[in-house]
């Protein structure tokens, strides 16, 4: 399997200990709606466990010659008032379980939405969608249901088993052996669910996984003619999941039925052994009755005690993949990005940059992407970065943002060390727009506001006409409000690129940055971006990378990158004289004649 396609397996399951403590983090903040739960399913257990002694009373008085109404009637109470109270109790439980994982999803989103740029790109995001989804689902039966049933079936077996050894202790006996030795195969089996359940849910994050896969690049895959091959590599991660599911499926079903056999195998000792007993006068029939009404009580409390366990081995493994995501390596929680830095850290006009000896790489063992890497951009002005693919020119703008962290030397912003900003002061400085210009799914408006929800309708018309944007608004069926489809599908490449531009404008940023973000346009409308860049960079500094040179030969200055070094910086007309790499850079693209 392609490693690259595959959800992290670098996940350790939780001891027993752990997954409890983790179970009970869930459950706290409901404890109370989960005891009134179960002091419900306690009262219907109580009342059906005094059913079989009133079956007795009525056995004995129909002996005696004497009336049984008063019996009937309390027997239809018992019957009536211990359902209803059993309803409202289920009905607590799933409402609480509901909430249950209601509170789950949402720490888990806030964790994921938080995640280190590092972290996200270790794991494929259609597993880290699994967790939000299957994984948080197996918690409503194990966080509620589970617990309560496992604490009634637990009370209810006792106490019948107590009722039975005021009956009989030579019957109790009987039936304690047979449960036992069922019981036991019982114990072997849990482990198995765990094991495949695991596996189960490990193949449905491998199913999210190819399909996200598959859906990121829709038109390469038709365009390519991949449907079979994605086909079957989401199939292949389907029939994993079913595989394991079956198996989880067979031992359960083992499990689920032992219950059944269990009270059987004893309803048939009891019943020779009672007979016996009956036979020879060491018992009255309607003790028999009554003991026998009681062995088949056994087999609720018993399926529940063996629900609960199963209940436990699925809801484990999905625990231990929750808290997985717990361990992951998250940023700060930053408020939103569209409110202004507090007042006493607020610094007028355009921001400074300057980078001191900077090294980075990803992790140890990866060779540096940069290296002592230097230069200083004052406030307003354009400055371009360009050099061959791979020289680091991106990565400059991912250790401004903070999206990684340089392994040595210094990023300042304003004369500060990035890493002595908060977080929500630092990026609410920046607009970034990101080389592949992302669109998200929803109108065209909701895209604009997204980093600045406090724009005014002048502020996005004004924005509008800077990117030339307005003739795409007219000619739109609703305008503003008009849905631009996932992932902007219903925009062009450039139409998309300009939205990212415009959302980035609309913010006011102090510093803007620019990762190819003149691409996919064409010379008119490049022409037009440039001039909207010009007039920008008064007010605000822009950094930007390009590979299109003609976007930045006015740049006020140009770093060039080469292999995570910083060669030369100057403007275009220095770097053509004094720059081989740069000269033939502008060479090849018809801005300067071949050397």
């Amino acid at each position: 399997m392609n490693t690259a396609s595959a959800p992290a397996k670098d996940e350790t399951s939780l001891s027993a200990r752990e997954t409890v403590r983790a179970l009970y983090g869930y459950v706290r903040p409901h404890r109370w709606a989960v005891a009134l739960g179960l002091l419900c399913a306690l009262v219907g257990a109580a009342g059906a466990l005094l059913q079989p002694l009133a079956t007795k009373a009525l056995v004995d008085r129909m002996a005696s010659g004497g009336t049984i109404t008063g019996i009937l009637i309390g027997l239809t109470v018992l019957v009536v008032v211990g359902t209803a109270v059993e309803a409202f109790g289920a009905y607590v439980l799933e409402r609480t379980a509901e909430s249950v994982v209601l509170a789950a999803r949402r720490t888990v989103v806030g964790r994921l939405l938080r995640l280190r740029i590092a972290e996200f790109e270790r794991i494929p995001p259609g597993d880290l969608m699994s967790r939000v989804t299957s994984d948080t689902t197996l918690l409503r039966a194990v966080s509620t249901q589970a617990v309560v049933s496992a604490a009634t079936g637990a009370v209810a077996f006792v106490a019948a088993i107590v009722m039975m050894a005021l009956l009989d202790v030579v019957l109790l006996g009987v039936t304690l052996g047979v449960v036992v030795l069922v019981g036991g195969a019982v114990a072997l089996v849990m482990p198995k669910i765990a094991r495949a359940t695991e596996r189960s849910q490990q193949a449905v994050g491998e199913i999210s996984v190819a399909l996200e896969r598959a859906f990121g690049a829709f038109r390469t895959v038709k365009a390519s003619g991949a449907e079979g091959g994605e086909t079957a590599r989401v199939e292949a991660a389907a029939r994993r999941a079913w595989r394991h599911g079956v198996k989880s499926a067979k031992w359960e079903a083992a499990a689920g039925s032992a219950d059944e056999l269990a009270v059987q195998l004893a309803f048939l000792a009891v019943l020779a052994v009672g007979g016996a007993r009956v036979a020879s006068g060491q018992i009255p029939v309607s003790t028999l009755i009554a003991f026998l009404l009681y062995l088949f009580y056994l087999m609720e409390p018993v399926s529940r005690l063996v629900d609960a366990v199963s209940s436990y081995q699925e809801g484990s493994a999905a625990i231990s993949r929750i808290a997985a995501v717990e361990r992951l390596a998250t940023e700060p929680v930053i408020g939103r990005q569209d409110t202004p830095p507090r007042q006493e850290a607020a610094v007028p006009g355009p921001a400074s940059v300057r980078f001191e000896d900077v090294s980075f790489r990803y992790r140890p063992g990866l060779p540096y992407v940069h290296q002592q890497v230097s230069f200083e951009v004052p406030g307003t002005g354009t400055t371009a970065f360009v050099g061959p693919s791979g020289a680091g020119k991106s990565t400059v703008f991912a250790l401004i943002e903070r999206f990684h962290e340089v392994t040595g030397g210094r990023v300042l912003v304003d004369g500060k060390d990035v890493q002595d900003w908060s977080l929500s002061e630092l990026r609410s400085a920046i607009g970034y727009v990101e080389q592949d210009a992302p669109v998200l799914a929803g109108t065209l408006r909701e895209n604009l506001v997204f980093a600045a929800t406090g724009a005014t309708d002048d502020d996005i018309r004004d924005v509008l006409a800077r990117t030339k944007l307005d003739t795409l608004v007219e000619r739109l069926p609703h305008g503003l409000d008009t849905p631009v489809g996932h992932r902007g599908s219903k925009l062009s490449g450039g139409e998309r690129q300009r939205v990212a531009i415009a959302r980035a404008l609309l913010r006011r940023p102090r510093l803007l940055l620019l990762d190819e973000a003149t691409s996919q346009l064409d010379a008119v409308n490049e022409l037009a971006l440039r001039d909207v860049l010009t007039e920008v960079a008064r007010e605000t500094t822009v950094l930007v990378v390009a590979h299109r040179l003609s976007t930045v030969t006015g740049a006020d200055r140009i770093v060039v990158m080469d292999a995570g070094r910083v060669r030369a910086i100057g403007t275009h007309e220095e770097l053509v004289d004094e720059d081989p790499l740069y000269a033939q850079l502008a060479a090849t693209q018809l801005l300067t004649p071949a050397r």
